[in-house]
């Protein structure tokens, strides 16, 4: 952040939210490849102000105001999330929109082998990751006033319409690994589309903060996707997450030995789910973890463009991310009847 957008930001802060006292400063975070986050320190205290890249956008990217409606209309729910303070969509401050929130203390979590815990702490966080995801899609949308958060009706077909409409949009080779991909995805679009929750978008661990010595979850973060819509949606973007490589970059659990280390099985963690919520396995779940795939791709090809165009948060990370997409495309072929 540039001194001239911290000056302004501050008489932005003084008018908006007096209670907030300088002087500010603004330390931006490593992660966060789509809307740039920065701490912000205060004689007050310490609070997160996240905002949309600078440059031109993709419609309907970088929806900083629909984080900010929903993780507001989430305050008081059994789901876990920052307090919401303000919200700017006056780009006379800082060039963009972007909103201001408490700080949540706690650990960030990015590798899901969790490998500075304990065999009893894994099984607990993963659960807890179950537990919490169950309480996201048990949301009474109408009571916390999200019920015109996204269209009804047609989770799949309208998803499945969006995100090939980005990557075509934001496609900068030929992939025909995608190619094949979304023609299988057209076709075998489930017939039944219901229940409709609020759905996350981007729910896996690093998107997580726990307390600083228990299990718990105290945060979950980055709503940037989230939408009402169909809840295996966010149940397969777990599994999928979990199909990568591990390490810094994959952060998955491919060739993990999970229970030597007592991390669930996949199935164990979907069970979880299921009985934390009440409802039955899901039937046919190759298809919800290949459009997981799908979608990602399409995400990181969106990112790789960015990065291309000087726009990214931090462009060298945004081409590794982006050299993911033919495997992404892969795997999410090789999931079609890996699940029943």
């Amino acid at each position: 952040m540039t001194e001239d957008e911290l000056h302004r930001l501050t008489a932005w802060l003084a008018e908006t939210l007096p209670e907030i006292k300088g002087p500010f400063v603004a330390e931006k975070f490593a992660v966060g490849q789509s809307n740039p986050t920065y701490l912000l320190r205060a004689q007050s205290g310490l609070y997160v102000l996240r905002r949309q890249p600078s440059g031109d956008l993709l419609p309907s990217a970088h929806a900083v105001d629909r984080e900010y409606r929903v993780q507001k209309a989430l305050e008081g729910t059994a789901v876990p999330v920052p307090r919401m303070l303000a919200l700017c969509e006056d780009h006379s401050v800082l060039g963009v929109s972007f909103y201001v929130m408490d700080h949540v203390g706690g650990r960030n979590l990015v590798d899901p082998s969790l490998p500075d815990e304990t065999p009893q702490a894994r099984t607990e966080i993963i659960h807890e990751m179950a537990r919490v995801l169950a309480a996201i899609h048990s949301v009474d949308i109408g009571a916390v006033g999200l019920g015109d958060y996204g269209a009804s009706g047609n989770y799949y077909a309208r998803q499945l319409a969006r995100w090939t409409k980005q990557y075509r949009a934001s496609a900068t080779e030929e992939q025909p690994g995608m190619d094949r991909l979304i023609g299988w995805l057209e076709t075998h679009l489930p017939a039944d589309d219901t229940p409709q929750t609020l759905v996350h978008g981007d729910y896996r661990i690093d998107n997580m903060l726990f307390a600083e010595n228990a299990a718990d979850c105290v945060a979950v973060l980055d709503w940037e996707l989230s939408t009402l819509g169909h809840p295996f949606a966010d149940l397969a973007g777990v599994i999928m997450q979990w199909q990568l490589p591990p390490g810094a970059e994959g952060r998955g659990l491919a060739g993990v030995d999970r229970a030597a280390l007592g991390l669930p099985s996949d199935d164990d963690f979907i069970d979880a789910y299921c009985q934390a919520r009440g409802i039955a396995r899901p039937e046919n779940f190759g298809f919800y973890v290949a459009f997981a795939f799908f979608r990602m791709a399409a995400i990181l090809q969106g990112v790789k463009k960015r990065a291309l165009d000087g726009n990214a948060a931090n462009p060298e990370k945004g081409l590794k991310l982006g050299a993911y997409v033919p495997l992404f495309a892969d795997l999410g072929w090789g999931a079609r009847d890996s699940y029943g």
